[in-house]
């Protein structure tokens, strides 16, 4: 089965949440992890927010600017194993759509350190993936709304959909 993203179009449960959610004027500056081919950001963009969009593949990177060239989310090659010092609990939301999925069980900690570290006061993480996902209040986050969903409607290949946020 393939991705969203290399199906070129966003994420439907990104797609879903943002049918209900989107940017406030003094909550807006969002992070994409693992922005793949861009869809994500660019829907995530479209409904107001000022995304930075990350990838560890330079190839990624340069797909998303050839794709969308008068983009206005700024496309970065970063690994969020080692994420800026200039991201430092700076983003309001930050969207993470099965890269914890990708990582190797040994860096696991590591990655959902790196995610929380970058959700700035009051901020969200918005994850969608098949791993536990307690280890994020070991790291400041409230776990918020958690729930199952199934890719293509099936009960095979589940994914969790979980919101935290960082107290104030």
């Amino acid at each position: 089965m393939s991705s969203p993203s290399a199906a070129q179009r966003p994420n439907p449960w990104l797609v879903e949440w943002l049918r209900t959610f989107t940017a406030t004027p003094n909550r807006k500056r969002c992070l994409v992890v693992g922005c793949g081919a861009g869809d994500d950001a660019e829907a995530l963009a479209s409904a107001g927010y000022t995304v930075t969009a990350c990838d560890r593949s330079a190839e990624a990177i340069q797909t998303c600017r050839r794709r969308f060239p008068r983009s206005g989310v700024d496309y970065a090659v970063a690994d969020i194993l080692d994420p800026p010092s200039s991201w430092g609990e700076g983003f309001d939301l930050v969207f993470d759509a099965s890269t914890l999925d990708t990582i190797a069980p040994a860096s696991r900690a590591a990655a959902t350190r790196a995610l929380a570290s970058v959700v700035g006061p009051a901020g969200r993480l918005l994850v969608i993936c098949a791993e536990e996902l307690a280890a994020f209040e070991a790291f400041g986050l409230r776990a918020g709304v958690i729930e199952v969903v199934s890719e293509d409607g099936t009960p095979l290949v589940r994914r969790v959909r979980a919101f935290f946020e960082r107290p104030v």
